[in-house]
C-alpha cells in the first residue's frame, strides 16, 4: 500500500526540523500504562522539536515527573472542543509526505490523527464509533483487539475498559475478562491496520514510533453526534436509547425488589429479542 515518502523521511531529526518550535499539548506519564479513567498522566506543552527528542529518549535529562517518564501526542484541532484533528491543518509540512489510502469517498472523511509515542507506552482499551486505519509510519506497535460481542466481559466505563493490563489482568477484580476472545497483531513501519467501528483495541508502542489514524464516516452523516471531534461519541440514536433506558431503570426503582428484578429480566429478554443479532450466537 503506497503511503508516500513518510516511511523513509520521518526520522527524529527530520520531524524536529519540519515542524520546529510549534507548541504541542502532550500526555506525560510516570508509568508505561496510561489510564484515561484514573487520569494517571498530566498534560504539558512543549515545542514540537523538544517533544520529539524527548519521546525518542529512554532516559531524560530534562523531565516533568521522572527521568523515565513516557510521552504521547494525540493531535487535536485548533479548538479541540470544536475542530477535528487534520494533519493537513495542524502539521501541513509533514502532511505533504503522506498519501492517505483512498478506501472511502472524500465526503466521508472525518479526521486524520497524528500520533507519536515513547517506547513502551500502552494506551487504554477503548472503542471508536467510526471505521479507521491505523497507519504505522515508523517504529513497531502491538495491537490487541476484542470483538464488540465481548463487551459484557470488558468492564466498560463509557467507551473504555477498566481492565488496563490486558496481559496480566486482575482476575479477582475482573473475573469475566477471561471470556473475552483476544486478537493480536504486530505493526511495523509501513503497515496499515483496519480497525472496524466498535472493535475494542489496546495499543503498545514497542519502539518510539509515529503513526497516523484516519477515521471516516461509514454511516449516514446525520447518524453521528455533531459535537464529536474525536470520533468516540456514540451515534445520536444510541445515545437517545441509553437515556431512555436510564429513565426506565429509574422508574423500576419505584417497585419492590422482587417486582423490580422480574420486570428488569423481562426488559432484558425484550432487548435480546428485538435488538440482538442472530448470527452472534
Amino acid at each position: 500500500m503506497e503511503l508516500g515518502t513518510c516511511t523513509t523521511k520521518w526520522t527524529v531529526d527530520y520531524l524536529s526540523q519540519a515542524e520546529g518550535s510549534k507548541e504541542v499539548k502532550i500526555h506525560v506519564s510516570a508509568v508505561p500504562q496510561m489510564d484515561f479513567l484514573s487520569k494517571n498522566f498530566v498534560y504539558r506543552t512543549l515545542p514540537f522539536e523538544v517533544f520529539v527528542q524527548r519521546a525518542a529518549e529512554v532516559k531524560h535529562k530534562e523531565y516533568f515527573i521522572s527521568e523515565d517518564e513516557k510521552y504521547y501526542l494525540r493531535s487535536v484541532g485548533e479548538d479541540a472542543r470544536k475542530d477535528i484533528a487534520d494533519i493537513r491543518k495542524q502539521f501541513p509540512i509533514l502532511a505533504e509526505d503522506v498519501q492517505i489510502p483512498e478506501y472511502f469517498e472524500k465526503e466521508q472523511f472525518f479526521s486524520s490523527v497524528f500520533r507519536i509515542s515513547s517506547a513502551g507506552l500502552q494506551l487504554w482499551t477503548h472503542y471508536d464509533v467510526m471505521d479507521n486505519f491505523l497507519i504505522q509510519v515508523t517504529g513497531k506497535k502491538r495491537v490487541v483487539l476484542y470483538s464488540p460481542r465481548d463487551a459484557p466481559y470488558l468492564y466498560l466505563s463509557g467507551t473504555k475498559s477498566e481492565v488496563l493490563d490486558v496481559d496480566n489482568p486482575d482476575l479477582e477484580k475482573y473475573p469475566l475478562f477471561v471470556k473475552a476472545k483476544r486478537y493480536q497483531c504486530f505493526l511495523e513501519a509501513g503497515d496499515v491496520l483496519f480497525i472496524p467501528a466498535l472493535w475494542f483495541h489496546n495499543v503498545i508502542s514497542e519502539e518510539f514510533g509515529v503513526a497516523l489514524n484516519v477515521f471516516w464516516k461509514h454511516l449516514p452523516a446525520e447518524s453521528y453526534d455533531k459535537s464529536d471531534t474525536y470520533g468516540n461519541k456514540d451515534p445520536t440514536a444510541a445515545s437517545r436509547a441509553i437515556q431512555i433506558l436510564d429513565r426506565a431503570l429509574k422508574t423500576l426503582e419505584e417497585l419492590p425488589e422482587e417486582y423490580r428484578d422480574f420486570y428488569a429480566r423481562r426488559m432484558v429478554l425484550r432487548i435480546q429479542e428485538k435488538a440482538y443479532r442472530n448470527d452472534y450466537g
